[in-house]
């Protein structure tokens, strides 16, 4: 008469002897996990680094624009124009991204306007990258005086 336990026994030997190749995967599993994980770890700063520069791009975006339009209204000067754009990027990102702002009045088709210029780093490591590479235009109409 047999037992369960031999029953089971049995069965073990049965499948191991089924598949010859798995005495050489004992422990591969922990290799494997620790492969994706790394992937899957990468895979997700990726993603939060594109975020933070598609940030950063709309920050620079919206100080040039909010300074232009400051400029241009009435009793306003290009200094005016140039500080709120700095302070913006200031306030929102930091100092280093409020270095290189201009503020100039340009004339396009008969039409005053007030442009301001923001050139500032694109983060490629955190908030780390080469400076001057993401170059930003704002203009505003320029009101009567």
């Amino acid at each position: 008469m047999t037992t369960v336990g031999s029953n089971v026994r049995r069965a073990v030997r049965a499948r191991r002897a089924a598949r010859p190749c798995a005495a050489g995967d004992d422990g591969s599993a922990v290799a494997e996990f620790v492969l994706a994980g790394a992937f899957v770890v990468l895979l997700l700063l990726s993603v939060v680094q594109l975020a933070l520069a598609l940030h950063v791009r709309t920050v620079v975006v919206d100080a040039a624009s909010e300074g232009a339009r400051l400029g241009a209204r009435a009793g306003m000067t290009l200094a005016d124009a140039r500080e709120r754009a700095q302070r913006l990027l200031t306030e929102n990102l930091s100092e280093s991204y409020a270095q290189d702002v201009a503020a100039t009045t340009v004339v396009r088709d008969g039409a005053r306007l007030v442009e301001v210029r923001v050139a500032a780093p694109l983060p490629l490591v955190a908030l780390l990258g080469p400076s001057g590479s993401l170059e930003v235009q704002a203009h505003a109409l320029e009101e009567p005086r």
